[in-house]
């Protein structure tokens, strides 16, 4: 054990306060990061599960897609692939109207079953077994009765997101087209290829192998995800302000500290210490202090995480957020860079008030002792 240590062990601030200051400052940085990472995850896992991560078109039909399913099956990172057909229609039940989209799916449900989700069931009150009257508008008006064989969370939950699952050949028929036709060619891909950069590199492997033009779902709401980015923004912004309300809580205590000890500081440098000696000891004192507030509040930040993750006790306005509760996904190598980067930020802020101890003259200290 060294000499520094040894000194640090026999010292401390006074209180509990230092460390509350800290733990509440990590509790904050690490539900933002928690929370910013739970709404990436659930707005791409929703629009993944209504319009796929990658979407291939071509007008109004297209015929030629079979093929193409097992060569972009191949690509590395995609999970699935999956044909749609996309109908917009009415739903009406008594003086109530709803505009939906239709989106048939190749799914085990029978004929003319579709899901819902439960927006809309809430706005019209559906229940499952109900049949559900769907007009759809063209050069005439059609009208189907569904049966509702289930009701579905949507995550991403708008109006504009009202998505009705219904089997392919149901809309394949109602839209009057033969053989394998569809609207569009859907790839799901696995969620660590879900960034700008993974996207990216997928569609231009897509493009290359089917010589078509697909989209992604970042080009199709542009909207969303560029409200993901300021989120993003945010939580740094939070970061960098948290930090620096840690460092100043700290050096203010570690300022008291030194006033209190500047007769052992004068005592230390009459037995030789250097004055960048009796810094390291102070630091590590205030380190010591600066862990287990961040300790306390990594705790209390994935105990909410946890909580929340499993109740969904803190509750959006979808028209706002387009998740219907506050999503906190616990991203351990985005905590853990949170956790270092402020730690290493504070420590660097409390070699500030260490430049005092240059100045203890030990002559003055010890003689006023």
């Amino acid at each position: 054990m060294t000499s520094e240590s040894l000194i640090a062990g026999r010292l401390g601030f006074k209180g509990r306060l230092p460390v509350i200051a800290i733990a509440v400052s990590f509790l904050v940085m690490i539900a933002a990061v928690a929370i910013s990472s739970g709404f990436r995850k659930e707005i791409r896992k929703g629009i993944a599960a209504m319009s796929g991560d990658i979407i291939i078109s071509e007008g109004d039909s297209m015929s030629r897609w079979e093929g193409w399913t097992q060569i972009i099956g191949m690509i590395d990172g995609v999970e699935d692939v999956r044909p749609a057909i996309y109908r917009p229609g009415v739903v009406k039940k008594g003086d109530l109207i709803q505009g939906i989209t239709v989106k048939g799916v190749q799914t085990a449900d029978s004929s003319m079953c579709v899901r819902i989700p439960r927006s809309l069931a809430r706005t019209l009150s559906l229940e499952e077994g109900d049949v559900m009257q769907t007009y759809f508008i063209g050069e005439r008006t059609k009208v189907r009765n569904f049966r509702i064989c289930g009701i579905y969370e949507n995550l991403v939950d708008t109006d504009d997101n009202m998505i009705v699952y219904a089997p392919l050949d149901d809309i394949r028929r109602l839209n009057g087209w033969s053989g394998n036709e569809i609207s569009a060619l859907e790839i799901i891909v696995r969620d660590k290829y879900r960034s700008r950069e993974g996207i990216r590199g997928k569609v231009e492997e897509t493009a290359c192998l089917t010589g078509t033009v697909p989209v992604s779902a970042m080009e199709r709401y542009a909207r969303i995800f560029d409200w993901l980015d300021l989120i993003d923004f945010n939580v740094l912004a939070i970061l960098a302000l948290m930090t620096l309300v840690a460092g100043f809580n700290m050096i203010s205590g570690l300022l008291i500290m030194l006033f209190r000890n500047v007769s052992t500081i004068g005592i230390l440098k009459s037995l030789g210490m250097t004055d960048r000696s009796i810094a390291a000891v102070f630091i590590r004192v205030a380190a010591r202090t600066v862990a287990a507030g961040m300790l306390a509040g990594n705790a209390a930040a994935l105990l909410f995480c946890v909580l929340q993750q499993k109740t969904h006790i803190i509750k959006l306005n979808p028209e706002n957020y387009f998740v219907s509760f506050v999503p906190a996904d616990i991203n351990v190598p985005f905590i853990a860079a949170a956790d270092i980067i402020s730690f290493a930020a504070i420590i660097l802020l409390l070699t500030i008030p260490t430049l005092f101890i240059a100045k203890v003259d030990p002559a003055q200290t010890v003689k006023s002792e």
